[in-house]
Protein backbone atom coordinates (compact mmCIF):
# COMPACT_ATOMS: atom_id res chain seq x y z
CA UNK A 1 0.00 0.00 0.00
CA UNK A 2 1.67 3.34 -0.56
CA UNK A 3 1.94 5.53 2.25
CA UNK A 4 0.24 8.36 1.04
CA UNK A 5 -3.27 6.89 1.14
CA UNK A 6 -5.57 6.56 4.20
CA UNK A 7 -4.51 3.48 6.26
CA UNK A 8 -7.22 0.81 7.16
CA UNK A 9 -5.82 -1.44 9.47
CA UNK A 10 -7.53 -3.56 12.61
CA UNK A 11 -4.38 -3.91 14.35
CA UNK A 12 -0.85 -2.18 15.28
CA UNK A 13 1.34 -4.51 13.37
CA UNK A 14 -1.34 -4.88 10.28
CA UNK A 15 -0.85 -0.38 9.97
CA UNK A 16 2.92 -0.47 10.24
CA UNK A 17 2.83 -3.08 7.57
CA UNK A 18 0.66 -1.38 5.05
CA UNK A 19 3.13 1.11 4.97
CA UNK A 20 6.04 2.12 2.25
CA UNK A 21 9.43 2.13 3.05
CA UNK A 22 11.07 4.13 3.91
CA UNK A 23 8.35 5.07 6.03
CA UNK A 24 7.58 2.08 7.27
CA UNK A 25 10.90 1.60 9.05
CA UNK A 26 10.76 5.46 10.68
CA UNK A 27 7.05 4.56 12.17
CA UNK A 28 7.84 1.22 13.65
CA UNK A 29 11.10 2.98 15.32
CA UNK A 30 8.50 5.73 16.77
CA UNK A 31 6.03 2.83 17.62
CA UNK A 32 8.96 0.56 19.58
CA UNK A 33 10.44 3.87 21.44
CA UNK A 34 7.14 4.68 22.07
CA UNK A 35 6.18 1.05 23.90
CA UNK A 36 9.39 1.28 25.48
CA UNK A 37 9.42 4.72 26.95
CA UNK A 38 5.69 4.21 28.29
CA UNK A 39 4.72 0.59 28.52
CA UNK A 40 1.41 1.60 30.68
CA UNK A 41 -0.16 2.84 27.46
CA UNK A 42 -1.71 -0.14 25.14
CA UNK A 43 -1.21 0.62 21.73
CA UNK A 44 -3.99 -0.24 19.26
CA UNK A 45 -6.25 1.38 16.24
CA UNK A 46 -8.19 4.84 16.64
CA UNK A 47 -9.61 6.25 13.56
CA UNK A 48 -7.28 5.21 11.13
CA UNK A 49 -3.81 5.63 13.53
CA UNK A 50 -1.75 4.17 16.14
CA UNK A 51 -3.20 5.01 19.60
CA UNK A 52 -1.35 4.38 23.20
CA UNK A 53 -3.51 4.31 26.31
CA UNK A 54 -6.85 5.60 26.46
CA UNK A 55 -8.63 8.30 28.67
CA UNK A 56 -12.03 9.36 29.83
CA UNK A 57 -12.79 12.81 28.74
CA UNK A 58 -15.72 14.88 30.20
CA UNK A 59 -15.94 18.52 29.02
CA UNK A 60 -18.44 21.30 30.74
CA UNK A 61 -20.36 21.12 28.11
CA UNK A 62 -20.98 17.75 28.76
CA UNK A 63 -20.19 15.58 25.99
CA UNK A 64 -17.50 12.78 26.89
CA UNK A 65 -15.65 9.84 25.53
CA UNK A 66 -12.43 7.87 25.14
CA UNK A 67 -9.36 8.72 22.94
CA UNK A 68 -5.58 8.18 22.57
CA UNK A 69 -3.35 9.42 25.18
CA UNK A 70 -0.64 9.45 22.46
CA UNK A 71 -1.63 9.30 18.70
CA UNK A 72 0.89 8.35 16.05
CA UNK A 73 0.03 8.62 12.38
CA UNK A 74 1.71 8.43 8.67
CA UNK A 75 0.54 11.75 6.71
CA UNK A 76 1.07 12.27 3.23
CA UNK A 77 3.88 14.51 3.25
CA UNK A 78 5.16 13.88 7.66
CA UNK A 79 4.84 11.84 10.28
CA UNK A 80 2.37 13.38 12.91
CA UNK A 81 2.53 12.61 17.01
CA UNK A 82 -0.64 13.32 18.73
CA UNK A 83 -0.18 13.90 22.71
CA UNK A 84 -3.58 14.94 24.10
CA UNK A 85 -2.63 16.22 26.99
CA UNK A 86 -1.95 19.30 28.88
CA UNK A 87 -0.11 20.47 31.98
CA UNK A 88 -0.58 23.98 33.99
CA UNK A 89 -2.79 24.84 31.12
CA UNK A 90 -0.42 24.74 28.07
CA UNK A 91 -0.71 22.34 25.91
CA UNK A 92 2.19 19.45 26.57
CA UNK A 93 3.53 19.12 22.64
CA UNK A 94 3.82 23.24 22.66
CA UNK A 95 5.85 23.41 25.74
CA UNK A 96 8.08 21.71 23.83
CA UNK A 97 8.02 23.87 20.94
CA UNK A 98 11.83 25.18 21.11
CA UNK A 99 13.31 22.18 21.58
CA UNK A 100 11.98 20.26 18.77
CA UNK A 101 13.63 22.92 16.07
CA UNK A 102 12.52 20.35 13.02
CA UNK A 103 9.01 19.84 13.62
CA UNK A 104 6.06 21.62 13.07
CA UNK A 105 3.89 22.12 16.44
CA UNK A 106 0.38 23.25 16.90
CA UNK A 107 -1.39 22.68 20.32
CA UNK A 108 -1.55 18.37 20.34
CA UNK A 109 0.16 17.47 17.64
CA UNK A 110 4.00 17.31 16.68
CA UNK A 111 4.97 17.18 12.63
CA UNK A 112 8.23 15.84 11.45
CA UNK A 113 9.33 14.94 7.69
CA UNK A 114 11.05 12.16 9.60
CA UNK A 115 11.53 10.14 12.62
CA UNK A 116 15.65 11.22 13.15
CA UNK A 117 14.24 14.81 13.07
CA UNK A 118 13.15 14.65 16.80
CA UNK A 119 15.23 14.02 19.68
CA UNK A 120 14.51 10.86 21.01
CA UNK A 121 15.33 12.42 24.86
CA UNK A 122 13.05 14.92 24.59
CA UNK A 123 10.23 13.20 22.78
CA UNK A 124 11.02 10.45 26.02
CA UNK A 125 10.02 13.49 28.39
CA UNK A 126 7.03 14.75 26.54
CA UNK A 127 5.73 10.86 26.39
CA UNK A 128 6.12 11.12 29.98
CA UNK A 129 4.62 14.33 31.01
CA UNK A 130 1.78 13.11 29.09
CA UNK A 131 1.32 9.60 30.93
CA UNK A 132 1.51 12.04 34.40
CA UNK A 133 -1.41 14.63 33.07
CA UNK A 134 -3.66 12.27 31.47
CA UNK A 135 -5.13 13.55 28.87
CA UNK A 136 -7.42 16.49 27.85
CA UNK A 137 -10.77 17.48 29.77
CA UNK A 138 -9.54 13.85 31.56
CA UNK A 139 -11.83 13.50 34.40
Amino acid sequence: MNMFKPINAKTPKEYIEKIDEPRRSEIQSLYDFIRKTVPSLAPYIEVGMLGFGKYHYKYPSGREGEWALIGLASQKQYISLYVCAMADGQYIAEKYKDKLPKASIGKSCIRIKHAADIDQKILGAILRDAVKAGGLGAR
